[in-house]
């Protein structure tokens, strides 16, 4: 096993004991919740007369069904609106912390998280949401808990796992114009396979990962989960202290916990300073010894795209759609069955293919320069004729500061709508879904069949800037083959 890595240091750490049945009994240190996964863990709490046991590590924000367009209560989904009742019912009984729609602080909860504060390096993290792997990009280990867990974190404040191999991916080189963390990502997935991560966490390093802002760190570490991984993470540095530091986390401090695991400590030299000391002894050694290690050449990744009905089923922008004879045995009928979904033919390449909605959200790229570089592709330009573009912010926050910039007006004069702080088309909870056999360029997670809320629809996952050069174009297009393609570095 492992030795000496980042994941090792942070679990022994948080190691409360060895149960039984071989698993650890792991202390956490924040609990992220929301409006889907949590009622029935409340529930089962108050049938058993049990209470929270720490509240001021609980945190609340409403983000999967909350509608981006109409937020006038109630709401017109009578199940929608019922999630987000009993939500404010079990956070008011309990005092908890919570992102309300009303205060501004609202969004998915793997924006808000990160953009509060509240994500810090060396933590143990954990929420009712798959996609909880996000939180690894600060070095912390952050995982997607079932509801009976949700259950058992909110009465002991801790949780029971075994622990992972860890697999150390090494990105060499640098990343080519045009090419961002979410190319990286799909290119990993793709080669490694979605089930080939299963009994690892997966240590991102190397110079291209290195180079990454934290928002790209992010969005590889969101999708880590997608490659079958338990989890993701990055080793903290200079990129994550500054953000942290620099990060206004807590505009109403007051409001906060006075817990030190909770505090954002930019303001305190002395108090971040020996933050930075602890965050600097979680980091993977020289000498650390990892289960496996896997080498990809960064200056190799173009712009990225899904062709088929899973994140595995990827390929250049210049590459031609595989023929499922040329895959490995396992993978060819679920390769025909896509390929069958999505129209595409073995042979042809994914540009030019197609599309009748570009969306941009999700928790994997809705933050702040995820619309900047997408903003950068649209400026002055027009969405095609036919195709119908969102923008979901990931956060109120995140909304707010585009505004000031001006975001919103460049894409609304394109022809895109503005929206709200929600989960969205990702998963097509709310009434942002696609109709019929849509085709949706989509800046989100998962491209499984019905996903986007129709069974026929098809997704077609990719950067931020590649929908956002899909959706003036009216099909997958090379965003590097547009006039004055915007340079990004994330």
């Amino acid at each position: 096993m492992s030795e000496g890595t980042l994941y090792d240091a942070v679990w022994d750490r948080h190691r409360v004991r060895r149960l039984p049945s071989g698993q650890d009994q792991l202390f956490v240190g924040l609990h992220l919740i929301h409006e889907v996964t949590s009622p029935q863990a409340f529930g089962m709490l108050r049938e058993r007369g049990l209470e929270v046991a720490y509240p001021e590590r609980t945190h609340a924000t409403a983000d999967h069904i909350v509608p981006t367009d109409d937020r006038e209560r109630p709401y017109d989904d009578d199940a929608a609106e019922a999630m987000m009742q009993k939500l404010e019912e079990n956070v008011e009984d309990v005092g908890l912390t919570f992102d309300h729609p009303d205060t501004g602080r609202q969004g998915i909860v793997h924006v808000v998280g990160p953009e509060q504060g509240l994500t810090q390096p060396g933590m143990t993290i954990v929420c009712g949401d798959s996609h909880t792997a996000t939180h690894g990009a600060f070095g912390a280990l952050a995982f997607g808990i079932g509801t009976s867990q949700i259950r058992d974190v909110l009465a002991t404040g801790t949780v029971a796992m075994e622990k992972q191999a860890v697999r150390r991916i090494e990105v060499t080189g640098e990343l080519g114009e045009g090419v961002t963390a979410k190319d990286l990502i799909l290119t990993i997935i793709g080669e490694l396979g979605t089930d080939g991560g299963v009994g690892y966490v997966y240590e991102y390093g190397g110079s291209a990962v290195d180079a990454l802002s934290m928002p790209g760190r992010m969005t590889i570490c969101n999708m880590s989960i997608e490659g079958g991984a338990r989890a993701g993470y990055v080793n903290p540095d200079q990129t994550t202290y500054d953000w942290l530091r620099d990060t206004d986390a807590f505009e109403d401090n007051e409001e906060r916990s006075s817990s030190s695991s909770r505090t954002q400590s930019g303001d305190d030299p002395e108090k971040f300073a020996e933050r930075k000391e602890y965050w600097e002894s979680i980091r993977s050694g020289d000498d650390a010894t990892y289960d496996d290690v896997v080498t990809i050449d960064g200056s190799a990744i173009e712009p990225t795209v899904t062709w088929g009905t899973t994140p595995g089923q990827t390929v250049g922008i210049s590459e031609p759609v595989p023929h499922p004879d040329d895959l490995a045995p396992e993978d060819r009928a679920v390769a025909e069955r896509a390929q069958e979904h999505m129209g595409v033919e073995p042979g042809e390449p994914m540009d030019g293919y197609p599309v009748d909605v570009a969306f941009l959200g999700s928790c994997t790229n809705a933050r702040l320069s995820d619309l900047r570089a997408a903003a950068e592709v649209v400026e002055g330009r027009e969405v095609a004729d036919d195709v119908r573009g969102l923008v979901v912010p990931g956060s109120q926050r995140v909304k707010a500061a585009a505004e000031r910039e001006g975001l919103d007006e460049t894409f609304r004069d394109a022809g895109f709508e503005w929206r709200g702080a929600g989960c969205s088309m990702c998963l097509g909870m709310n009434d942002d879904q696609l109709v019929g056999d849509e085709v949706c360029a989509s800046s989100s997670n998962r491209n499984f069949v019905g996903r986007q809320g129709s069974a026929e629809g098809k997704t077609v996952l990719m950067s931020p800037e590649m929908v956002a050069a899909a959706a003036v174009t009216g099909e997958v297009t090379d965003v590097r083959e547009l006039d004055a393609a915007p340079e990004v570095a994330r």
